[in-house]
């Protein structure tokens, strides 16, 4: 509800009272997100247990995100033809694999902005049917169904909700699932742009 709040004051502000920001606009929007990239660093490099389970488990780690990549992909590709959209600005918005902070952004600065509110709503939503999807998915289909459709926020936000509705096992599917996601975003999003 914050994020829909802020998204539709800042509507309200700049259509009714004509507030311009677009010289002060970019320097912000690079600023935080040089900050959100350096604490997903910092988040990733203090789980030393995590790396220790990734070298156990190996390359099967990678089942999720691949998965995922490519489910994403073919669901992109079928948005783009119902709804006559070009298949390069479908597969951006999709590239941003829930990461709604950071994708949105990042469309909006080398794109369009309309392409990025775009990409921000469809991620902000991606996540919403996470979180109400998971419990069911996870008990009806599997544990890891229920992490790839979380996306990048697999390891974050949506994590609890996953090992809540699955067994602790699943923990380090869902971490590095989400890990890996969160790297490709921002290499993902501008290679796709410049196609």
């Amino acid at each position: 509800m914050v994020i829909i709040s802020c998204l539709l004051i800042g509507i309200f502000l700049g259509y009714f009272l004509g507030m311009p920001l677009n010289g002060l606009t970019d320097y912000v929007i690079t600023f935080c997100l040089l900050i959100l990239l350096f604490s997903v660093g910092i988040d990733l490099g203090s789980n030393k247990e995590s790396f220790r389970d990734i070298k156990n488990n190996g390359l099967k780690l990678f089942i999720v995100p691949i998965g995922t990549i490519l489910g994403t992909a073919i669901g992109c590709i079928g948005t783009s033809l119902i709804l006559k959209m070009p298949l390069k600005e479908s597969l951006a918005v999709g590239a941003g694999f829930g990461w709604y902070s950071l994708s949105g952004v990042l469309i909006a600065q080398m794109y369009s902005v309309e392409l990025g509110m775009v990409a921000f709503l469809s991620n902000v939503i991606r996540e919403i049917i996470a979180l109400i999807s998971i419990p069911f998915i996870s008990k009806r289909v599997g544990a890891l169904e229920a992490i790839g459709i979380a996306g990048a926020t697999a390891m974050d936000t949506l994590l609890p909700v996953i090992v809540k509705s699955n067994t602790p096992d699943v923990v380090i599917y869902s971490f590095v699932s989400g890990v890996f996601l969160t790297l490709l975003v921002p290499i993902l999003v501008p290679v796709i742009l410049s196609l």
